[in-house]
């Protein structure tokens, strides 16, 4: 508790973080902060092109299938692998001065799951144009889905960021990593197709080991179907996010005694 109350007193710092990350991710570019919104349509148009046209996906307004689970996936995917340079950006800040070290990754989780915030204006309109509407008892279950996932992505940026001040390899690693887990991850398809695939039972299972499957599951549930998600699956992606949360902050802990010898 007394850690916690230490990191609420450096807030502003946090915030100040944060706003120089949304400030400076594309500064000096021409359309500046609407790259927010253009850089998911982007990815959103080759998807759809590849999956709905080329290799023709079953599902019933794919494009939209798609998009719901492509803004919580990005949001991870930065987490991660922003999350793991963030204590080796700030490396002179870390020397000089005293500040909990952790404000550092949960600045840049925070700025992403802003990023990600607003990303989602743009679901919503396409949601609406789509024709599906928006279901509101089904959507008062998405801040805390969108919490969740928070805590899953601190908890990871906490381990991912103390390990590379020791290996600094693991930064590049994670890029190929992420990019392989998003294809493990049912963003592009949907968990009845790995369900009804005549998989192995042990592939299956390591499937849903993913802590993404269930966050990404309740996504789709929320604003694709317009349901409410099942209770279990919420505890589920609850309990997998304290789990990462709680292993990351004592990883953390121990680590963070050698960072300034490192730099």
């Amino acid at each position: 508790m007394q850690h916690l109350k230490e990191l609420y007193e450096y807030r502003e710092m946090i915030f100040s973080l944060v706003r120089k990350d949304l400030r400076g991710r594309y500064k000096g570019s021409v359309l500046g902060f609407l790259w927010t919104f253009i850089n998911p349509l982007l990815q959103l148009v080759v998807y759809t092109i590849v999956f709905s046209v080329i290799m023709r996906a079953s599902y019933e307004q794919y494009y939209l299938f798609l998009f719901v689970a492509l803004v919580p996936w990005m949001f991870f995917s930065s987490s991660v692998t922003d999350g793991a340079s963030s204590i080796l950006r700030e490396k002179d800040m870390v020397k000089k001065i005293y500040f909990p070290r952790e404000v550092l990754p949960i600045a840049t989780v925070t700025s992403a799951f802003v990023n990600m915030i607003l990303t989602f204006i743009v679901v919503f309109g396409v949601v609406i144009i789509a024709g599906r509407g928006i279901h509101i008892h089904a959507m008062l279950c998405l801040p805390i889905v969108m919490i969740v996932e928070y805590i899953l992505c601190l908890g990871i940026a906490l381990i991912v960021s103390s390990i590379t001040v020791y290996l600094r390899d693991l930064q590049y690693i994670l890029g190929i990593f992420v990019m392989a887990l998003q294809y493990l991850t049912p963003v592009m398809y949907g968990v009845d197709m790995v369900e009804n695939s005549g998989a192995g039972y042990w592939l299956v299972f390591l499937f849903n080991l993913n802590p993404m499957t269930p966050i990404i599951r309740i996504y789709r549930q929320i604003i694709y179907y317009g349901e409410v998600p099942e209770l279990h699956s919420l505890l589920l992606a609850l309990i997998v996010g304290i789990v990462f949360i709680v292993i990351g902050e004592v990883m953390f802990k121990k680590l963070q005694k050698g960072f300034a010898e490192e730099f």
